[in-house]
């Protein structure tokens, strides 16, 4: 974030990658939700977008068109001006935006502010990684797959509504990292601890039955590895369920931390602007950083 005047300071942020689904159109909206998330995160609004963009010369161009137009449709869901962009030639395509959104200085959410006795709220299920694992297998149902590519397909704009109205103290979107490492990076930054409800984590639909059929994502189990020390994994959490909360989402939903007296407001406001809310553990004091995790 870069202040311009006392009123106005940019956000800057860029993100890509290859595609996770077959639909081109579908994968460029999914790409671009996901750029934008950052900014939303922060509880700016983007306001205009470069394209980026890898693809090899062997493949049919028409396929890169259809990627461009699922972006293009989704950033003007957001009101986003693609600008342009810069494509060059690569063996595996890649697609995202660089993205540059606006907020007012002290209006911003970061990621450092979350406070003991804050509740955790998160806007959008996880499982995304499993799920899109399972239809590269080919195993992945058509309704699990059509349900998770809607949800991240979807933008986290009705979150970041909500947060500063509510009160929100910090936030994250919840990405690559899985939700409990984006939790951990919201904790340590912050110099506190966070306890979690497995049972209280919304999962779409599918990704359980898949887990089962042992697909996992080889980002998801980087993911459980680097929570050493870190997770304190209660009886009864098993190591499916550990997976989980550690899969690697793509356009996950925003992790909200938030005063315990605001949740009910920051719940209805979510609702109002078209998103979700699902309260999943608190916040607690701490000198170490750590996630306490039952079921």
């Amino acid at each position: 974030m870069y202040r311009i005047t006392d009123d106005l300071a940019i956000i800057q942020t860029v993100d890509y990658f290859p595609p996770i689904v077959d639909d081109p159109y579908a994968f460029g909206e999914i790409a671009a939700a996901n750029s934008l998330s950052d900014v939303y995160a922060m509880g700016g609004m983007p306001v205009i977008a470069l394209n980026i963009v890898c693809f090899p010369v062997s493949l049919d161009k028409s396929i890169l068109a259809t990627v461009l137009k699922g972006g293009y449709a989704k950033a003007r869901e957001a009101r986003v001006l693609i600008a342009g962009g810069h494509t060059i030639d690569d063996a595996e395509p890649k697609y995202g935006l660089a993205v540059t959104g606006i907020v007012r200085p002290g209006d911003h959410i970061s990621n450092a502010e979350s406070r003991p006795g804050d509740v955790l709220v998160l806007s959008k299920p996880i499982g995304t990684g499993i799920i899109t694992t399972g239809a590269k297998a080919g195993i992945a149902p058509d309704d699990v797959l059509d349900e998770a590519v809607e949800m991240m397909a979807r933008l986290n704009e009705g979150a970041a509504l909500s947060m500063k109205p509510a009160g929100v103290n910090a936030c994250t979107d919840v990405t690559g990292f899985g939700l409990m490492g984006h939790l951990r990076n919201m904790m340590a930054a912050s110099g506190v601890a966070a306890k979690i409800s497995l049972d209280a984590v919304p999962v779409l639909k599918g990704t359980w039955d898949l887990l089962e059929q042992n697909v996992v994502p080889g980002g998801t189990r980087r993911n459980l590895d680097s929570m050493e020390g870190v997770a304190h994994w209660g009886s009864g959490i098993s190591e499916a369920a550990k997976l989980l909360l550690c899969d690697a989402q793509t356009s996950g939903g925003l992790l909200m931390s938030v005063p315990r007296s605001r949740e009910a407001g920051l719940i209805d406001s979510l609702r109002a602007h078209g998103a979700d809310g699902h309260r999943i553990g608190e916040v607690v004091k701490s000198r170490d950083t750590y996630i306490e995790v039952t079921a």
